[in-house]
């Protein structure tokens, strides 16, 4: 009896297509970035063009597809995919928003208030000692921690660098000089229960930050805090939404890169996503 063991999809592999969730104003914007940067560094030949390559990247960071499956199905090196992709995230992370630039523009359309979150994007883990800083004993994985801002309405304005996984977020807030920016802008931000204490301003002085109330094991709360609890949740809900859209992006399950690349990733999702919600 003869025995067949070559693969079943042939030496070639089978290729299929599938559609992308995504507009086609990003594709289209993307595609534009790379074009310009071609341009800039005088590159006169890609293996595929601008818009073929912004679909792969799209792949990429929407679907968390194989860099080697997509390169398979395009005739390219896998290589030259995760090349792709880097380039793409660059060009995307320089264009997201500064801090005191963000609030800025919302303190000129009128705005009082902002709201404040935080959140733990899983990472693969890792041996070694560099890789304890990653694990959270909050969440009981491996991750990174990033704070983000979004309007009255959800809409991410500014995310920051990404921390290890046992940051806390007050300390994270601390390091990017959040409450300093606050005020500058004549903002204020509303947060849970878990930034309670960032606010270090004198006592006359308007909060930056509003939280709610904390019960202790000897000071339950009352009435009136459990309300006042009740109405700063309904406040800050569209915070919620805005980490949802974040991380439709399947890119965020679970970055297996360096953790190093992990904040020009989360910065240049912050741009594709502003560009999605608000089309």
């Amino acid at each position: 009896m003869k025995k067949n063991n070559g693969l079943a999809e042939g030496p070639d592999g089978l290729v299929h297509t599938a559609r992308l969730p995504l507009s086609s104003a990003t594709l289209n914007y993307l595609a534009g970035l790379i074009r310009g940067r071609l341009k800039k560094i005088g590159s006169r030949w890609r293996a595929l063009p601008a818009g073929k390559i912004a679909g792969i990247v799209l792949a990429v960071l929407r679907c968390d597809q194989r860099p080697g499956d997509l390169a398979g199905g395009n005739g390219v090196h896998r290589t030259t995919v995760s090349r792709w992709v880097r380039e793409a995230v660059g060009l995307l992370a320089g264009r997201a928003p500064r801090l005191d630039r963000a609030l800025k523009k919302i303190a000129r359309k009128g705005g009082g208030v902002v709201l404040l979150d935080g959140s733990l994007i899983r990472t693969r883990r890792r041996t070694g000692t560099d890789n304890r800083l990653n694990y959270s004993g909050k969440h009981k994985c491996h991750g990174l921690l990033v704070i983000a801002l979004t309007d009255d309405r959800g809409r991410l304005v500014w995310i920051s660098a990404v921390r290890p996984g046992r940051t806390s977020e007050i300390t994270t807030c601390r390091h990017d000089k959040l409450t300093a920016h606050l005020r500058a802008a004549g903002l204020g931000a509303i947060a849970d229960l878990g930034f309670v204490g960032l606010d270090d301003g004198p006592p006359d002085a308007d909060p930056a930050v509003i939280c709610g109330y904390k019960a202790a094991r000897s000071r339950p709360l009352t009435r009136g805090q459990k309300l006042s609890n009740k109405a700063l949740a309904a406040v800050r809900a569209p915070v919620e939404h805005g980490f949802a859209h974040l991380k439709n992006w399947r890119v965020l399950a679970k970055v297996r890169t360096d953790p190093k690349w992990a904040t020009a990733l989360v910065r240049a999702l912050l741009v594709l996503t502003g560009r999605e919600v608000t089309r």
